[in-house]
């Protein structure tokens, strides 16, 4: 099964997601977006397929984003994917896509909707708080 992940390596999140798609024994292609970049084209299909808006998308904390005034109410969707495509930064994280799916997952646990298999039980995220728990089954929550 092809999956991508659009990765910050940085965001504790993103890292779970990558380590979870590993541990369930996949082989992601793993994209570091803050180097590569986005296009708009790029962010209206990743948005539009995983169901949400530019602004749904839209890191705010840790970010600039205030500061440029993008989360005013009258700030376009054109606006905010013209900002992310010049600020990587201001996309949240992970996205990840495959079998012509696409979600952003926070919580990290939202990654296991895509996965056929998961990783063996019990499974704990990176700050030790379990994602699987001993009977298999997904942490609410997490």
């Amino acid at each position: 099964m092809n999956i991508v992940i659009f990765h910050n390596p940085n965001c504790g999140t993103s890292r779970n997601v990558v380590r979870i798609v590993k541990d369930a024994g996949y082989t992601p292609n793993v994209v570091a977006y803050l180097k590569a970049g986005w296009s708009v084209t790029q962010l209206k299909t990743l948005f539009s397929t995983a169901g949400i808006t530019a602004r749904e998308a839209l890191r705010v904390s840790k970010t600039s984003a205030e500061e440029m005034g993008l989360t005013a109410p009258d700030v376009t969707e054109q606006q905010l994917l013209e900002a992310m495509t010049i600020h990587p930064i201001l996309v949240n994280r992970p996205f990840v896509a495959c079998k012509g799916q696409v979600r952003l997952c926070r919580p990290s646990g939202k990654v296991l909707s895509l996965l056929k298999q998961w990783p063996p039980a019990p499974y704990a995220k990176e700050d030790g708080s379990l994602l699987i728990d001993v009977n298999g089954v997904p942490v609410k929550g997490a």
